[in-house]
């Protein structure tokens, strides 16, 4: 997915977010993975307690949601599934460090919107130490703030829970005469959080090859389904079929489907276009599986066969990703690949007749943005643009083994730049692959996604 540029009730009508579990050896599933990243956490909250909120449901219109899903950072801790949840973490708590709440049983409800966990199942399922209805928070969670130094939590995401928060706090200051002292400091859980989840973890790894395997196979798919005259949404509706066929319920993010005109529109969602023959049809799409993005993009000639215009653009980002990729290694900073890219992209445009001027001056100048506006990549993980900080002391942080990134150059170059041949119109090239660190190099975890032209070409001959 090209990089930066819920109403909170449950209706009559929910949709659970389907999850792909962790399975131990006796079947049942695995929940040490989840109680070692807690202690993880817990282990740098001294004297605190942490609050974390699973995220809200949305309604999209009148009496219908959009379909849940957890808060990463509540899920990634948790693994808990269901809407109106609450995970509070208090390290050396005697009856329990681990408190879940969430919402009880109720078999009229269930009837309706389908089967709940309970407060039971919290406890055996889930591996919570203690577990409380989602009712009685207000009446519970103020003690557990007692006595207590620091909040440990994400402040700015919910407005609303952030008011009760303040309204629980306020509970346990009002109790001062009686010797109970309130939290003092609040401290953004983001930091601490988000660094644990940079480093991806062989259980999440295995998640997100699957995710790539799964989204790769729809991209293979969407080549061999695409002809003249289909729609755009024809081809969606391939992608999301191949998702759910290999186990992902949903996608990563909205595809990109975009022929001629709308491959060169970076966030383009509509797929509403015929697709026409001579034009290029630029696909970013991925698969979701058990909460993990990928994240893929592929360009390839709607009638099988890149004409040689197309095929130079196209040669010139390949040449660029091969490049980029090749700099994701332990020890390198993260704008490495971006740098290289940038320079091949902009060697490549002089090249074309597209940009005038030495290469130094093109880069230094930012001439190149104008058919290459956005970065090359981002952190992929349980969010499409992950969490993590990207530098460091204000320098360029250092790759390290687990973490993973997206590479992804692109060169858009629009109708109606009257300074550039008519040939070059509409046409927009990104590739993109899902790449992770290791110890002596890097993954492409999306590498089944065909990307050379002989490749794509040899695929769709074969439709």
């Amino acid at each position: 997915m090209c990089p930066d540029v819920h109403r909170s009730h449950q209706s009559d009508i929910a949709v659970s977010f389907q999850t792909t579990r962790p399975i131990g050896h006796n079947g049942a599933m695995d929940m040490t993975v989840f109680s070692k990243r807690r202690r993880e956490l817990m282990d740098h909250m001294r004297g605190g307690v942490a609050i974390l909120p699973t995220a809200p449901v949305r309604t999209r219109n009148r009496d219908v949601d959009f379909p849940f899903r957890p808060d990463s950072d509540f899920y990634y801790l948790t693994h808990f599934p269901e809407p109106e949840a609450v995970a509070v973490l208090v390290p050396g708590r005697p009856h329990g460090e681990f408190i879940l709440f969430c919402r009880d049983k109720n078999p009229e409800k269930e009837t309706w919107e389908g089967r709940r966990t309970g407060v039971d199942g919290a406890q055996e399922q889930y591996g919570a130490d203690d577990a409380f209805p989602i009712d009685d928070i207000d009446d519970i969670l103020p003690g557990l703030l007692e006595n207590r130094e620091k909040v440990f939590c994400s402040m700015g995401r919910n407005p609303e829970f952030d008011h009760r928060l303040m309204s629980w706090v306020n509970e346990v200051r009002a109790k001062a005469r009686n010797g109970v002292h309130a939290p003092g400091e609040f401290v953004d859980l983001d930091h601490i959080l988000h660094e644990m989840r940079l480093i991806k973890r062989p259980e999440e790894l295995r998640l997100m090859r699957k995710a790539a395997k799964i989204s790769a196979r729809a991209h293979r798919q969407a080549m061999i389904a695409c002809r003249p005259a289909a729609m755009e949404y024809e081809i969606e509706a391939e992608l999301l079929y191949e998702f759910a066929k290999g186990g992902s319920r949903s996608p990563a993010y909205p595809p990109i489907v975009g022929g001629g005109a709308n491959s060169c529109i970076l966030h383009y969602t509509e797929n509403s276009e015929e697709l026409k023959d001579g034009d290029l049809l630029l696909i970013d799409a991925g698969a979701e599986v058990d909460g993990y993005a990928a994240d893929i993009t592929r360009t390839f000639p709607v009638n099988g066969k890149f004409g040689d215009t197309q095929k130079a653009v196209y040669e010139v980002v390949l040449e660029a990703q091969l490049a980029a990729i090749a700099k994701v290694r332990a020890g390198n900073h993260w704008n490495e690949p971006h740098d290289t890219a940038v320079r091949i992209l902009a060697q490549g445009l002089r090249d074309l007749g597209l940009l005038k001027g030495d290469v130094d001056g093109l880069v230094e100048n930012g001439d190149y943005k104008r058919f290459y506006m956005h970065r090359t990549g981002h952190w992929l993980g349980m969010d499409v643009h992950d969490v993590g900080d990207y530098k460091v002391s204000d320098s360029w942080r250092l790759l390290e083994p687990g973490m993973v990134l997206t590479v992804e150059p692109g060169l858009y170059i629009a109708a109606g730049n009257k300074d550039i041949p008519c040939e070059f119109w509409n046409i927009g090239v990104r590739i993109e692959d899902d790449v992770l660190v290791t110890r002596d190099g890097n993954e492409v975890l999306s590498h089944e996604a065909p990307k050379t032209i002989s490749e794509i070409e040899t695929l769709m001959r074969g439709r």
